[in-house]
């Protein structure tokens, strides 16, 4: 699977240091309920891992939507949030996704891989795209818009 990544610049050390431990310390958080792990991130950029988990499936022995669409949501995260200064707020506030294909279970059973980049940012408001790939396969599973807000710290 190509990747996106070239097209952004590099975040600072502290930053990228900080956005790639995203979800894997502190308080059990739905990020390490799912087990993502981000791979890269940079300025208005980040891909992320879902790893294949039979209890992600449906009962028809897909992986479920939500799942999806989660990888989706959190990948926008670390490209929202690496630019943004650290306690910041910030969240979604839009999402459309389309649903291409899935992954099955058995011996076709893939992990997911997420890109998410930013489109424009404003001060209060980023708007976004995000694909999700099959690891192996490099087949599009999923894309999304979404649109997230930004605030000041509470």
């Amino acid at each position: 699977m190509s990747t996106r990544a070239d097209s952004f610049d590099r975040l600072d050390d502290a930053a990228t240091q900080r956005w790639l431990g995203f979800g894997t310390t502190g308080p059990t958080t739905y990020p390490m309920l799912l087990g993502l792990v981000v791979e890269d991130v940079r300025v208005d950029y980040c891909r992320m891992r879902l790893p294949f988990r039979e209890d992600l499936l449906q009962a028809a022995g897909f992986m479920h939507g939500g799942a999806f669409a989660s990888l989706l949501d959190h990948v926008m995260v670390p490209a929202v949030g690496g630019v943004l200064a650290q306690g910041q707020n910030f969240s979604t506030v839009d999402m459309h996704i389309q649903f291409m294909r899935s992954i099955v279970s058995g011996d076709d059973a893939q992990d997911a891989v997420a890109e998410g980049w930013v489109t424009r940012r404003g001060r209060r408001t980023v708007f976004c795209e995000a694909a999700a790939y099959g690891a192996s396969t490099g087949e599009l599973l999923a894309k999304s818009l979404l649109t997230y807000s930004v605030s000041p710290p509470r």
